[in-house]
């Protein structure tokens, strides 16, 4: 995301693209009911810790790793190849998430080092830090221009900035920005998709839209295929407003999808069968 020549709050900027504003109150009114279950008064760690894992599993999904869920709850070994190892990266980054809250605000850099570092488990000297120009880039399911290092490192600083500094935008908003601009980067050599979900999955909580994690966007980004989720990159890679309005509002309904998989488990959980 470019902020040259922008206001002083591009992300409050991007909030007034026609549609935007419909997604951002549909999210909330959804957001809402589940935490208006009942079950949430008794029960809401085990959703959390429901939604955690099906976050995860979804996102794994996207970067190649579709296994079914059941797969993915009896698994202990995830270092078999490269899919197990894309499903542990992926459960590593969801627990993690939880633990770097205080520090996005402060530092959002450091948080995304940390993200790749966890996700890869230091598997290589390129871990942790943003790429260098003429290092690969492994994420098979973006295919857009690979950004120059140095436009890399300036739009993280941007980014960074823009996280510091505040914004009066929806958090929906923000999500999605930081979401995009991790993907169309690509900084690090690899697991980018991985850690672009669990960065969004942070502004969703820390935000306060989603503080006990319950509304897992990765499931909704899932459920909404592989090609869907490339195309509505595409359109926020474009950087034009009919571009980004769709990127927020893909991301919006991953959220949704994400808060029905959640309710799903709440009424299982009142049936006693979950």
């Amino acid at each position: 995301m470019s902020t040259k020549g922008a206001s002083a709050d591009p992300l409050a900027t991007l909030s007034s693209l026609p549609g935007v504003a419909d997604s951002v109150d549909s999210v909330r009114r959804a957001v809402d009911r589940v935490y208006g279950h009942r079950i949430m008064r008794r029960r809401s760690n085990e959703v959390t810790s429901e939604a955690a894992l099906r976050g995860a599993r979804g996102s794994a999904a996207l970067s190649g790793a579709d296994w079914a869920l059941e797969e993915v709850r009896r698994r202990t070994d995830f270092s078999g190849d490269d899919e197990a190892r894309t499903v542990g990266a992926a459960l590593r980054l969801t627990a993690e998430a939880g633990q770097l809250l205080s520090i996005w605000r402060q530092s959002p850099l450091r948080v995304l080092a940390r993200l790749h570092l966890v996700s890869a488990a230091g598997r290589s000297e390129e871990v942790g830090r943003p790429r260098r120009d003429g290092e690969p880039v492994d994420e098979p399911l973006i295919d857009l221009p690979l950004p120059s290092a140095d436009e890399v490192a300036a739009r993280l600083d941007g980014l960074s900035q823009l996280i510091i500094a505040g914004s009066q935008a929806p958090a929906l908003v923000t999500a999605a920005v930081v979401h995009g601009e991790l993907l169309a980067l690509r900084p690090f050599g690899s697991h980018n998709g991985l850690v672009a979900r669990a960065a969004e999955r942070i502004v969703l909580i820390g935000s306060g839209l989603d503080p006990k994690s319950i509304c897992p966007a990765e499931v909704g980004h899932a459920e909404q295929g592989r090609l869907a989720y490339a195309a509505a990159l595409e359109g926020y890679a474009s950087g034009t407003p009919d571009g980004m309005a769709a990127w927020i509002a893909h991301c919006g309904r991953a959220v949704e999808l994400g808060v029905r998989e959640s309710t799903a488990v709440c009424e299982a959980l009142q049936r006693g069968a979950a």
